[in-house]
């Protein structure tokens, strides 16, 4: 009771003092930041949905407000069928315990997945903190199931292996009496906003110092209620990770692909040409839900085809691609992901050349002879395919050619023989099928 006290009194302190620094409160300020540069050099990241969730296990990871939000009868029946009349949602969290987790083994395949960041879920709409959030008494993972640090446990070790940490974090919860008193009242007190959602914030930022803050749960109240532009003024002056930290684009409704660091838009979001402001796709392995599902079918996941195709093509046109796992109760990863994911490291192994630090070309795509995309990097142009031409001949109409343009495939040793198809474009004779691949890359230099 009295870390909670101490929360109360000490965060509105925080939030009201004047900002020192570069960036003013406002949106018309804090959208002039520039990102720091890694992020938009990381290209891949992974994302890790976890929470007492994973312990029913069924539908998806908002399963509390299937059941007891909107009532929906899969749901309710789920429950009758398994579960002792009174069971409430908090008897699920003693059972959330992470037994055979091991954050150096995550780590570890994260990395040879090659990806640059990871992502985890702190808070969902659940409420339940994978921290010992000192306004979540008992609903956190220290106090109850694990009685672990997760957050820090998984942030050590990705750190550890030079890759960037996140935080994923819900500032709204379904069924918090403070919010939803807040709520009724049209959102004109700001209690759960002073007392929980960002005392949240700023202890997992002065704690844990992450590289990304991955805000959610924003889009029933405004950012002024959520007293965002407050925090990301705070978090750009004076913070820890002022910076280094990037930001996504929920903070209140309307603010979403308008505001923030970089854009999300919406869940599995892509633009179908280049934007113009730097953005991220999200995307989950099971296509049907971002948290674990015990129920969870092969067909329902995203192929290792897919999976790089939509990497590809997200990279083209200027994003980053952060692809979604969910955990189990236990702490353990399907075997299915862990092959998803290493499928996309050996593919990056040979290809990570045209995607990490790369940039859009003037052209992102093409389809003549099969789907072309491309990007560019350090004066060299990258064109990735996906379908291997039956007479082994690739046209490239888009590409300026010269006298002193080569072309080679990566991890294939030599140059390729092409011919020019006039002032722009040119005929590459490919070496020979590698069909055990999800995808090929010419990399051309000295074209236009």
């Amino acid at each position: 009771m009295l870390a909670l006290w101490a929360v109360l009194v000490a965060f509105p302190i925080v939030a009201s003092r004047p900002q020192r620094g570069p960036y003013k409160p406002d949106w018309e300020s804090l959208d002039k930041r520039l990102l720091p540069p890694w992020y938009d050099q990381a290209k891949f990241g992974i994302f890790v949905h976890w929470g007492v969730f994973a312990v029913p296990g069924f539908g998806s990871e908002w399963f509390w407000w299937h059941w007891q939000g909107n009532k929906d009868p899969a749901y309710v029946n789920f429950m009758k069928k398994n579960y002792p009349p009174g069971f409430s949602y908090a008897d699920f969290a003693p059972e959330f315990k992470a037994e055979f987790f091991d954050p150096e083994e995550w780590a570890d395949l994260f990395r040879d997945s090659g990806a640059k960041y990871v992502v985890l879920t702190t808070k969902h709409h659940e409420g339940f903190t994978n921290w010992g959030s000192p306004s979540s008494w008992n609903w956190n993972s220290v106090d109850v199931g694990p009685h672990q640090d997760l957050v820090g446990e998984l942030g050590d070790a990705v750190r550890k292996r030079g890759m960037h940490y996140g935080v994923y974090h819900s500032l709204f919860e379904w069924f918090h009496p403070l919010y939803l008193s807040d709520k009724k009242s049209g959102f004109k007190t700001q209690d759960f906003v002073f007392s929980k959602a960002m005392p949240e914030l700023y202890d997992l930022v002065t704690r844990y110092k992450p590289d990304v803050i991955w805000s959610d749960g924003d889009w029933e109240a405004p950012d002024s209620y959520w007293n965002s532009t407050q925090f990301l003024a705070w978090l750009y002056n004076e913070s820890p990770v002022k910076d280094s930290v990037v930001t996504n684009d929920r903070w209140g409704a309307g603010c979403s692909c308008k505001h923030g660091g970089f854009y999300n838009c919406a869940d599995k979001y892509s633009p179908g040409q280049l934007p113009s402001h730097k953005w991220e796709k999200c995307t989950s392995v099971d296509m049907l839900s971002w948290g674990h599902r015990r129920n969870m079918k092969l067909n329902q996941l995203l192929d290792l085809p897919s999976i790089i195709q939509d990497l590809v093509q997200t990279v083209s046109l200027g994003g980053n691609y952060l692809l979604n796992v969910g955990p189990s109760a236990e702490g353990t990863l399907a075997v299915a992901f862990e092959e998803r994911l290493r499928g996309v490291g050996a593919w990056l192994d040979l290809n990570g050349d045209a995607i990490y630090s790369s940039q859009p070309w003037r052209v992102q795509n093409e389809n003549v002879t099969v789907p072309i995309w491309y990007t560019f990097k350090d004066s060299n142009v990258y064109a990735i395919f996906f379908t291997w031409p039956s007479d082994n001949t690739l046209q490239l109409t888009t590409p300026k050619v010269s006298p002193s343009t080569n072309v080679t495939m990566l991890g294939n040793p030599g140059l390729l023989k092409w011919t020019p198809m006039g002032q722009t474009g040119l005929n590459v004779i490919l070496p020979f099928p590698f069909l055990t691949s999800q995808a090929w890359t010419l990399k051309l230099q000295g074209v236009a």
